[in-house]
């Protein structure tokens, strides 16, 4: 990422650090931080990072020199309008339930011939980088489900069954800190030190985090996607880290997006 723009993002993160995440919602409230929000959500730095996942999606790339153009997001082939809207879902050639992240890792596996351990390890970036390839293309990806309506599905008896554990560990406290992600989300006008914490167990809390991620973290100068948030929230709760695309965060965020359903997806999201 250019220095200059990572000053302009270092910048605005500064002057908004008490902002939490950007919301077209609180822009509209009578916090006096809220035009500046609405000002980062509709300009994100995150747009840097599309034109790379553009470029990679349509790339000849990995051992066998193809595109991700075959990929199926649950559209058909290379269909992306809407896909990612009703995503996790149950995918029939690898009989699981997958979010949109882990069925990157399947295609760029079984299409273009990488090695799902290196897949896998790259696709989490460090802070202040380039960002990951995976970053991108989901980034990319979800862009093309911008205006459309989150649907999920429960359809499939394993999206059901997947919904159901999701809805567990939401609640379950655990660990050595008996703590569970309705400590932090289930109530209103909560904050950790300047963060506000979104109030998920609310239908206009789901659909924030069903319509916002993959994100623009100012914090690191980089997109983050919903399996880093994911494994950010454990790391705080002292739980082991998850492993990537692991049925842990698939199922947590297919109960939060199909609670999340009906509202328009509008990414890339600007978090603190």
């Amino acid at each position: 990422m250019p220095r200059t723009v990572r000053g302009l993002a270092a910048f605005a993160v500064v002057c908004l650090a008490a902002a939490g995440s950007a919301t077209l919602a609180s822009a509209q409230s009578n916090d006096p931080l809220g035009v500046g929000r609405q000002m980062l959500v509709e300009d994100s730095p995150g747009e840097l990072w599309v034109d790379k996942g553009k470029a990679l999606f349509y790339e000849k790339r990995g051992p066998k020199k193809v595109s991700l153009e075959q990929c199926d997001f649950g559209m058909g082939p290379g269909t992306l309008d809407g896909a990612a809207a009703r995503m996790p879902r149950y995918f029939a050639d690898t009989d699981k339930v997958q979010d949109l992240e882990s069925r990157l890792v399947t295609c760029m596996v079984r299409l273009q011939g990488f090695k799902e351990a290196d897949v896998v390890k790259r696709a989490i970036s460090a802070p202040r980088s380039a960002g990951s390839d995976i970053e991108a293309l989901a980034l990319y990806i979800t862009t093309r489900s911008n205006g459309m309506k989150v649907d999920v599905q429960l359809s499939h008896q394993k999206e059901y069954d997947t919904y159901k554990a999701g809805e567990y560990l939401f609640f379950r406290r655990q660990g050595p800190t008996d703590f569970g992600c309705v400590q932090c989300h289930g109530e209103a006008n909560k904050r950790i030190r300047l963060q506000d914490l979104i109030h998920m167990t609310s239908k206009a809390g789901a659909q924030e985090v069903a319509t916002t991620w993959p994100a623009y973290r100012g914090a690191h100068y980089v997109v983050r996607t919903m399996q880093w948030r994911l494994n950010d929230c454990v790391w705080q709760m002292r739980l082991p880290d998850l492993n990537y695309g692991s049925d842990y965060a698939i199922a947590l965020t297919l109960y939060l997006n199909h609670n999340g359903n009906g509202a328009a997806m509008r990414v890339p999201g600007f978090k603190r």
